[in-house]
């Protein structure tokens, strides 16, 4: 049976699933105990589980990263929610040069089977230094898995599986999101970690996002089919591992392509897709692969500036126009 959640819930319910499941899972980071979490996500989970499995820790991202790694090399299962990933890049030496690393560095002998969650991306009107997407630099880290997904059941499947997963795993959320509201099946629900959602069937074009994106696709392809433009449209879920199967048969079958990624242009997730494409569906292809951008540059505080900044329906409309060669 499934119910309507919101996004913090399905992600709670998640994470108290597993901590009822296994007493080696416990959460850490600023404000997720008494305070309930800066988002209310782990609302209530102080109180079910105690001080010793949710636990607040000092603004010190660097520090708590590295307690919830070596806890992880121990044989325990941290969760560590950052308050944004903006934040976390003061624990990209935990993240990147340990967790990812130790697995190899250790010759086998020791897993970290952590996980990383927190919002990524915009979030209104944060400027610059809050407002940054981090899927394409943490993906970049041969040993880390990345998921960023928005669909409270999927984020509830794939927070479950991560969970579970002997490699540390970094989750992208949206915290202009948290309240996002979707059907989320009751009792044990995972989704495999490396497969991409097709949102909507489509013939014309393939339209490739992720996180909040999907929505701004999704909004685009109902305009477009307006126009008696049938575009499909993919919501990647997971980046890496990335679903190479499903993007090319997908373009194979419209023979056009756009993708929506809110990170800047060069060398992001777009980049790699694109670059998939052209290597195993050249010969479909009958335009050249279009990406929407947020703008190459940094984010500003004013909203006129935050909406030419980002991805749109009418940029995403526009690229689709321009590789079918419609005016």
């Amino acid at each position: 049976m499934a119910r309507k959640l919101a996004l913090r819930d399905a992600l709670r319910e998640a994470m108290t699933e597993e901590m009822r499941r296994d007493e080696n899972v416990f959460l850490m980071g600023e404000e997720v105990a008494q305070y309930n979490g800066a988002y209310k996500v782990s609302k209530g989970m102080l109180d079910e589980f105690g001080a010793k499995r949710v636990i607040d820790t000092p603004i010190a991202e660097l520090g708590f990263a590295g307690i919830g790694v070596g806890a992880a090399m121990n044989g325990l299962r941290p969760i560590v929610e950052f308050m944004t990933w903006n934040f976390a890049i003061l624990a990209f030496d935990q993240i990147v040069n340990n967790a990812a690393k130790t697995l190899s560095q250790s010759a086998g002998q020791y897993n970290c089977p952590i996980v990383f969650r927190g919002p990524s991306g915009s979030a209104g009107q944060l400027a610059q230094q809050h407002s940054q997407t981090f899927e394409s630099w943490m993906a970049n880290t041969p040993g880390l898995k990345v998921i960023s997904c928005i669909d409270p059941a999927d984020a509830k499947g794939l927070l479950k599986s991560a969970i579970r997963d002997n490699d540390p795993v970094c989750i992208m959320e949206s915290e202009m999101l948290y309240g996002y509201e979707g059907e989320v099946p009751e009792g044990e629900y995972l989704v495999p970690i490396g497969k991409a959602a097709i949102r909507k069937e489509g013939t014309d074009v393939t339209l490739i996002a992720y996180n909040k994106m999907v929505l701004v696709a999704m909004e685009a392809a109902k305009e477009l089919e307006k126009e008696g433009i049938s575009a499909e449209v993919i919501d990647l879920r997971t980046i890496r591992p990335l679903d190479r199967k499903t993007i090319v048969e997908s373009v194979k079958k419209t023979n056009r392509c756009v993708v929506i990624d809110e990170a800047w242009p060069f060398a992001g997730v777009s980049s790699e897709i694109a670059y998939e494409i052209q290597k195993s569906a050249f010969d479909y292809l009958d335009a050249p692969v279009i990406r929407v951008n947020s703008a190459d540059t940094s984010l500003g505080y004013a909203p006129t500036l935050v909406e030419e900044f980002l991805p749109n329906p009418t940029k995403i409309i526009r690229a689709v126009k321009e590789v079918s060669y419609v005016k």
